[in-house]
């Protein structure tokens, strides 16, 4: 899988978790790039050309977003197509890494709203069901 893609469709995830009630507050911004330098990053071995941890092409590519203003429905499936495509390379890190951030995210500005609960349960769902094809190929890889 390539890690640097994983992050930039990271990126467009958390836009669309965020900017999903139309603002994007300061204190949202700061707390994803926060989220980014303090947990992605130590977490983030690869490095791109320029010797840039990977983990920062999350926040660019939210950055990138958030100027371009596009619908949220489809930087929501980009990242749900992403995990579609690379289901059996996504590892425990990348789910929870996925998941506690999006839910940190979205309880910064007046906490989580029930339109960021449905982003965050689809892709609880979906990460849910990786699980059980991983289960269902490691078994049929045995046999």
């Amino acid at each position: 899988m390539n890690h640097r893609e994983f992050y930039s469709e990271l990126g467009k995830f958390l836009y669309a978790v965020i900017d999903n009630d139309g603002i994007v507050s300061k204190s949202e911004k700061d707390r994803l790039k926060s989220i980014v330098k303090k947990q992605l990053v130590p977490l983030e071995h690869h490095v791109d050309s320029y010797g840039t941890n990977i983990a920062f092409y999350a926040e660019m590519e939210f950055e990138v977003l958030e100027d371009s203003l596009p619908d949220i429905e489809v930087t929501f499936a980009s990242f749900m197509e992403f995990i579609e495509e690379h289901q059996l390379e996504f590892d425990d890190t990348m789910k929870k890494v996925s998941l506690i951030i999006s839910k940190e995210l979205s309880n910064v500005y007046l906490g989580t709203s029930k339109r960021e609960r449905v982003l965050i349960d689809q892709l609880t769902k979906r990460l849910n069901k990786i699980k059980i094809k991983k289960r269902t190929q490691k078994i049929k890889n045995e046999n």
